[in-house]
């Protein structure tokens, strides 16, 4: 790489950086009071769904390309389009991958889609399997469904912070924390939509980790490209807590003070997607 082209490469490195950022900021603070007026002023995508695109849509528009050149397709669908499952490529906990296997399907055409902005995975083995009222649900009960949904959930929120109704069915909050985020809501502190601006930093993680997983709960980690630095590539690492709960897996939000994100100058021990 030139010169030349290393600021622009920096400028997107370090969005990138931000972008897992933000979504640490909004795991911890439920997504209330990371936004502000001057953030929410713009509540429109500009470019990141096809003009004709609509709820009831199916199929897809010509695909495109992130930050990275990397394939994202774009869904008529702004909520996605689920692809058909395989449950029989399902990993078992029998399984000497169980903990580190991919979900099958990812790195295929449709694998990651632009939805709402961001780019989301859907796999032919573990979910999502369906929309319901515009969430993606249906992940499967295992570490990769729980890696899936991770990544779902916590860009889905990014793009759309005012999104009540993901909030509340794929989030585990309390009361007071609905409480809380309907009072953001009221005070029009959370965007319906990001702009492009945003969510063009909303890119498909490189890589995740499981650190723990069981029934109940798994501890996850996404990395997602960071800059170069002394010639080394960096990822954001974010560390997002899953948990089964209803035949389905939600986001539990941190209540730690500490910083969700760290960053890794290798992905060895990680499962690229």
């Amino acid at each position: 790489m030139s010169e030349k082209e290393s600021p622009e490469r920096d400028r997107v490195s370090f969005g990138v950086i931000a972008s897992a950022a933000v979504v640490a900021l909004i795991v911890i603070v439920g997504a209330v009071v990371y936004f502000n007026r001057d953030t929410t002023s713009n509540a429109k995508v500009e470019g990141s769904t096809p003009a004709s695109a609509d709820a009831g849509a199916t199929g897809f528009a010509a695909p495109d390309v992130d930050l990275f050149g990397r394939r994202v397709d774009v869904p008529n669908n702004p909520a996605g389009q689920p692809l058909p499952q395989d449950p029989s490529k399902q990993h078992r906990p029998s399984d000497q991958e169980w903990l580190t296997a991919a979900p099958a399907g990812t790195v295929d055409p449709h694998g990651w889609q632009r939805v709402y902005g961001a780019s989301v995975p859907f796999s032919t083995s573990d979910g999502p399997a369906r929309l319901e009222n515009g969430l993606a649900v249906g992940y499967s009960h295992t570490p990769q469904g729980a890696a899936l949904a991770a990544a779902q959930i916590t860009y889905r929120l990014n793009a759309r912070p005012a999104d009540r109704e993901l909030y509340v069915r794929q989030v585990r909050v309390s009361a007071q924390q609905v409480a809380a985020y309907d009072q953001a809501l009221a005070d029009q502190r959370l965007p319906k939509q990001q702009s492009e601006k945003v969510t063009r930093y909303l890119v498909a993680p490189d890589a995740f980790q499981v650190e723990n997983y069981a029934d109940d709960m798994a501890i996850m980690r996404l990395a997602a490209r960071g800059p170069v630095v002394d010639g080394r590539q960096l990822w954001a690492a974010v560390r997002l807590i899953m948990v089964w709960d209803a035949g389905d897996w939600r986001l539990k939000p941190s209540t730690s003070t500490s910083a969700q994100t760290e960053y890794v100058d290798s992905l060895a021990g990680w499962t690229r997607w």
